[in-house]
């Protein structure tokens, strides 16, 4: 018991650390997370005032410090919290002989870092968007993702808006994706990190951008802003699931754009009645539902 005990406070302990020296500049600038996500936030924000899709909506949007919040919640209030609960699960997986490499389906030991990064970047998005499906299909989870969808005006800082649960979901995911390719070192993943962050923040931004004949594979704002439609077609539980990938919605007819016009109803049947502020939006998907 001991010995789960000190793996919890250790790793507690060096999450707390590794952030507060990405504050201060005590970590390598291309694995600074911390001031990674405010300088990409900034400059999507800087697009979305000078190139505005939705010309009426204000630069300060509704639930602008609320997203913002989320932000920093989601990417390091909560990941020092849980990354004692990470280290269990990877100390318990340990305990059955399950390590990193041990179920790894191939090995890119051999391949040029680029290509490492390429291929964990490509199975990773397409894990998500399988997770992202669940989400809206499995009643208990769309629960939880109802704090994503009960945005109202779409800006960058949206991306970041979703249940904590939703880092439950996801994470066992990614450590999956890492444990399939063998020769791969998650501390390579910085690149992929911020090329995700980037797209995330451009698919949620007040911009009207497609990228012309690259919107067969990559996510978009204007395709992205369908996804959070009120409206959706007939039968569907969702459109557009990609999460820097648009090409599996492509590929499994799931995606939707009827439009560019920018003025799609968001937000889901009873979102009148979700709460507004954080509190109640995170303990919304423990309590008694009608939906």
């Amino acid at each position: 018991m001991e010995k789960y005990l000190n793996a919890f406070v250790e790793s507690l302990s060096g999450s707390l650390n590794w952030t507060w020296n990405s504050i201060i500049f005590e970590v390598p600038w291309y694995q600074n997370y911390f001031w990674g996500l405010i300088l990409i936030s900034l400059l999507v924000w800087g697009l979305e005032i000078a190139f505005p899709w939705r010309k009426e909506q204000k630069i300060i949007r509704k639930d602008f410090w609320l997203d913002g919040f989320y932000m920093f919640f989601n990417f390091f209030i909560f990941s020092i919290f849980i990354s004692g609960f990470y280290k269990w699960m990877e100390l318990g997986f340990s305990a059955f002989g399950l390590k990193l490499n041990s179920i790894s389906l191939m090995d890119l030991s051999s391949l040029p870092i680029w290509a490492e990064l390429l291929i964990f970047f490509v199975m990773l998005d397409f894990v998500q968007w399988f997770t992202h499906v669940l989400l809206h299909r499995v009643p208990t989870f769309w629960a939880f993702h109802k704090v994503h969808h009960s945005v109202k005006e779409m800006g960058f800082a949206a991306h970041l808006r979703y249940h904590w649960m939703e880092n439950i979901l996801y994470k066992p995911l990614k450590t999956l994706v890492v444990m399939l390719i063998g020769g791969f070192e998650p501390e390579q993943a910085y690149i992929v990190h911020f090329v995700a962050i980037s797209i995330g923040h451009l698919n949620h931004a007040n911009i009207k951008l497609t990228y012309g004949p690259f919107k067969y594979i990559f996510n978009n704002p204007v395709m992205h802003l369908h996804h959070h439609a009120y409206h959706l077609p007939k039968g569907s539980y969702g459109v557009n699931y990609g999460i820097s990938l648009s090409l599996w919605d492509y590929i499994f007819k799931t995606a939707h754009i009827p439009n560019e016009d920018g003025e799609t109803l968001l937000g889901f049947e009873g979102d009148d009645k979700f709460p507004k502020d954080f509190v109640g939006q995170n303990l919304y998907g423990f309590g008694k539902r009608n939906d």
